[in-house]
């Protein structure tokens, strides 16, 4: 697999494992709490991965960016939360910077 595919994983696992934190109601039932850690694992497993072709401060930035993203949409449809201009314009901020660093090329 090419390193673009391994941080895009990470990236799933990644938002996975954050999405079901609250389900887990701060570690005190099982089944959540088992699919965050194992979430967390391979997200990490695969970010090392993705580090053999991307830069580590690169792969890090796309990573978190896109995390940020998708976990502020999860939230929003999921959970109800609210996002006031301030709070999109921030976020549309960090889109644009983690898709400028994909047009950028990733690979070294």
């Amino acid at each position: 697999m090419t390193g673009n595919t391994w941080l895009g994983l990470a990236i799933i696992f990644e938002v996975i494992a954050t999405s079901l934190l609250k389900a887990s109601d701060g570690f005190s039932k099982l089944f959540p709490s088992a699919f965050v850690v194992l979430g967390y694992g391979l997200a990490f497993y695969c970010l090392s991965h993705s580090l053999r072709t991307i830069e580590v401060g690169i792969a890090y930035a796309i990573w978190c960016g896109a995390g940020i993203v998708l976990i502020t949409a999860i939230g929003w449809v999921a959970f109800g939360q609210r996002l006031d201009g301030w709070s999109l314009t921030a976020i549309g901020l960090i889109l644009a910077g983690t898709i400028m660093l994909n047009l950028r090329g990733v690979a070294t």
